[in-house]
């Protein structure tokens, strides 16, 4: 909670901040890569960075935060700070990082706002941020505490044992432990970070969805190429499709994410498009392995029953619960359905659909789909809080703040 000295101060200033925020952003990023080019050797994806998607999603979460601070001062934005926090320990973020933070940051507030950024000013905007940045600290140190592992013992390697061509673009790799050390778990859903060097030396991470139950010894991860070799945003899933070959070694992260099933009893709805079928066939891996007893419908939109990447994988997932179904949606509709599938062309429509009652959500797939979907649940009268939805990348949509 704010200060009684910061709330008015911020209220009052809430608003030309939050005209500004994406210029501090971008402004803030600038400067601390200036001064600190060492950062993108490991922990920052300069892919976002060169989209714009990280500045994005950093002056909207500062802008959610503090809207929270000065309207809702009795609640967190919990969830907000779990995705963030889950993405941070991922790349082994450390504590000590969020000053080198906080000080570019405000440089980045003076160099937009100028003479307006008075002393008062600053010091309420400097709450802010280290309101925001010590929850994050702490739901960090929580969540290495839980795996037993900090930012340095987060890494561990990992060799290819099979690389298997799902799609024209999409690649599952099936990695094995290279050595007797236990496995950290994953939970249904989560992701890993992969960390290796690119063609100039330096090293980039990117988040991939697992999308197979733990048997304690392997793990699996699938990869779309993002075409266009020479751009940031490619390099990493083109390295992966072009270099990396059975028997080579990567280096993975332990999994985290918060966009985790749930077990219990209710139904459950998975709704994706695209390349967002990976979570949720990590989803159904588990279902399975469990012998859940839960009905469970999958929903897939994709361009064709040919680019459905994992079709095969969830599709005998399926067929081993007791009361499973899946549903497409194909803009190229073409015969040789699956035994128990519906086929629709065109994009997903859930207007036809019979969902079931009291039913938990998962979403995953590009930005308008995940916009679609749930506001076509939210007007069907599904509550928010039964619909979660995962998003590649940094999340510049924040559905559950809006």
């Amino acid at each position: 909670m704010l200060s009684d000295t910061s709330l008015p101060v911020i209220k009052e200033t809430l608003p030309v901040v939050g005209e500004h925020i994406e210029e501090i952003a971008k402004r803030f990023y600038q400067h601390m890569f200036e001064a600190r080019p060492d950062l993108l050797d490991g922990l920052f994806n300069r892919g976002n960075q060169a989209d714009g998607r990280q500045q994005q999603a950093l002056a909207g979460s500062i802008a959610a935060f503090a809207g929270y601070l000065v309207d809702k001062p009795d609640q967190l934005p919990d969830h907000l700070l779990s995705r963030v926090a889950h993405k941070h320990v991922s790349l082994g973020l450390s504590p000590d990082q969020y000053e080198i933070v906080h000080d570019n940051l405000m440089w980045a507030i003076v160099d937009v706002l100028g003479d307006a950024v008075t002393p008062e000013v600053a010091a309420a905007w400097d709450e802010v941020y280290w309101l925001m940045a010590n929850m994050l600290i702490n739901k960090e140190r929580g969540l290495y505490n839980a795996v037993h592992l900090s930012p340095e013992t987060i890494w561990r390697t990992w060799r290819v044992a099979q690389k298997i061509q799902e799609t024209d673009d999409v690649v599952t790799f099936v990695v094995e432990r290279t050595d007797e050390r236990d496995v950290k778990p994953s939970l249904p859903g989560q992701y890993v970070t992969i960390k290796m060097v690119m063609h100039d030396g330096v090293h980039q991470p990117r988040q991939y969805s697992l999308t197979k139950a733990d048997d304690g010894k392997h793990r699996q991860f699938a990869v779309k190429r993002v075409h266009g070799l020479a751009t940031p945003d490619g390099e990493m899933s083109n390295l992966l499709h072009n270099e990396v070959q059975v028997g080579d070694e990567v280096v993975l992260s332990a999994p985290f994410g918060d966009v985790v099933l749930e077990y219990t009893d209710r139904p459950v709805v998975l709704a994706s498009a695209g390349i967002g079928i990976t979570p949720m066939a990590g989803m159904l891996s588990h279902l399975v392995k469990s012998g859940s007893q839960r009905r469970v419908m999958l929903l897939h939109a994709d361009d064709s029953a040919a680019s459905f990447p994992l079709r095969e994988q969830v599709s005998q997932d399926l067929a081993q619960l007791t009361d499973a179904s899946l549903t497409t949606w194909f803009l190229n509709p073409t015969e040789g359905r699956e035994p128990g599938e519906s086929e629709f062309s065109g994009f997903m429509d859930l207007s036809s659909l019979d969902l079931p009652d009291d039913a938990e959500y998962y979403l995953c797939g590009p930005l308008p789909f995940l916009q679609s979907v749930r506001s076509a649940l939210v007007t069907r009268g599904v509550p928010a809080r039964d619909i979660q939805y995962e998003v590649f990348g940094p999340d510049l949509w924040l559905a559950d703040f809006q």
